[in-house]
Parts: structure tokens; C-alpha cells; sequence
């Protein structure tokens, strides 16, 4: 990316906030726009400050993570909405599962390092979802098999049955957590046109990013977790 990537940092303990403020703008290409010590207060800054990527902590107070990124996304209609990525403690958070319903595109601990956080930061600011850690995966696999209302299923069925062949096959390997370049590799196709199948999956689900096409993908059926 050739232009500055802009940080919002929320978390309600001070040292975990100001470091991670200090890692990210110390590395070239990414600004860091405002700190907020709970979820309202990320709301609050992030409408002022407008940044590209919003790192959000699950656990706080007066408006939890889960919530302020609702918030945050639903709010935004009509303009361009910032990436969340969500920062948790815990490998197994059940805010998490929510979290990439609401929007989120992707998340991390945190404890992971800090090559990872910057990196994750680069990733979502790119627009794509953060599936790489094995976590990610292993949240993704461990919610998609919990029990879905029949009526939520069968919406999620038909709308699947507007993807093509090459579409539901490209949304497959999304699902499996595979990248661009891998997409194209596996399919033997430029990767231009994995571009394009994606952007088009993407514009027929009403998605708004590969996070939600591999939520999408486990709730309708199209992939079975575990396989």
C-alpha cells in the first residue's frame, strides 16, 4: 500500500494500548490516529478520526469490543467503514464468534508477536481477513459447527445457489484459508480472475470482506468444519 495506514487503538489497560500505539507508529506506513480506554470511547474517536483499521480488545468496560464494533459498522452506511480487527486474551474467547458476525475482519492475541500485529494491521488495512494464525481457523471451525436456526441456514442455501460452479469452488478455498495467489495456484488461474470471482462472491452475498465469506461458507454448508 503506497498511502499511510491510520490506527485507532482500544483497550482498557493503559500499558497494552500505549504499546501497541508505540510498535505501530514506529513502522513506516501506518499512523497511529487516536487511543480510547473502552468501546464507547473507540466509537466516539473512530467517527472523529475516521481510521482505516481499528484495533479493538474484546473485554472493556462501558461498551465491550463485540458491541463497539457493531456499533461502529452498522453506523457507517453510506460511507467507507473501518477494519476491525479484534484483540483477545484468550485462544477460545466467546465474544469471537459474534465478532466476525458483526463484522470484524479477523482477530488476534494478544500475546502474539510483534512482527504479527503489524503485519495484521497491514493485512486487514488491505482488505483482507486475517485467517492466517492457526487460531483463526481453529474459531472458525469450532463456531461454524454449532447449531444454526433452520431458517437461517436455509437463507444462507438459497443464497449460495447464486454463486457459480468456479464461484462456489474460489469461496471454498477461501474458506480453507487459502490466499490469492494460493486460490489461483490450486485453480490454475491468474490471479487477476481470482480477484474478480472474489469481488463478485463478495457483491452477490452481500459480504463485506473474505472474513464474512468464510463464515458464510461454514453456516451454509458449503464447507464442513474439520475437513
Amino acid at each position: 500500500m503506497t498511502e499511510r495506514i491510520s490506527c485507532l487503538i482500544a483497550d482498557d489497560q493503559a500499558m497494552v494500548r500505549e504499546g501497541f500505539g508505540a510498535l505501530l507508529a514506529a513502522q513506516p506506513g501506518i499512523t497511529v490516529a487516536a487511543l480510547a480506554a473502552d468501546g464507547a470511547e473507540a466509537v466516539t474517536l473512530a467517527r472523529r478520526t475516521r481510521p482505516d483499521v481499528v484495533l479493538m480488545d474484546v473485554r472493556m468496560p462501558v461498551l465491550d469490543g463485540l458491541a463497539a464494533t457493531r456499533e461502529l459498522l452498522q453506523a457507517s452506511r453510506g460511507e467507507p467503514a473501518p477494519r476491525v480487527l479484534m484483540l483477545t486474551t484468550f485462544d477460545l474467547d466467546e465474544y469471537v464468534y459474534e465478532a466476525l458476525r458483526a463484522g470484524a475482519s479477523g482477530f488476534l492475541l494478544k500475546d502474539a508477536p510483534a512482527a504479527e500485529l503489524v503485519h495484521a494491521v497491514r493485512v486487514v488495512a488491505a482488505g483482507d481477513a486475517l485467517l492466517a494464525p492457526s487460531v483463526t481457523r481453529r474459531l472458525i471451525e469450532d463456531f461454524a459447527s454449532r447449531p444454526r436456526p433452520g431458517s437461517q441456514r436455509q437463507h444462507d442455501m438459497r443464497a449460495a445457489a447464486l454463486l457459480t460452479p468456479r464461484e462456489a469452488e474460489v469461496l471454498t478455498l477461501i474458506a480453507r484459508g487459502m490466499s490469492n495467489a494460493e486460490i489461483s495456484a490450486s485453480l490454475v488461474i491468474a490471479e487477476q480472475t481470482t480477484k474478480t470471482h472474489v469481488g463478485r462472491i463478495l457483491m452477490k452475498l452481500g459480504l463485506r470482506d473474505r472474513a464474512q465469506a468464510v463464515v458464510f461458507a461454514y453456516e451454509s454448508g458449503l464447507v464442513t468444519p474439520g475437513e
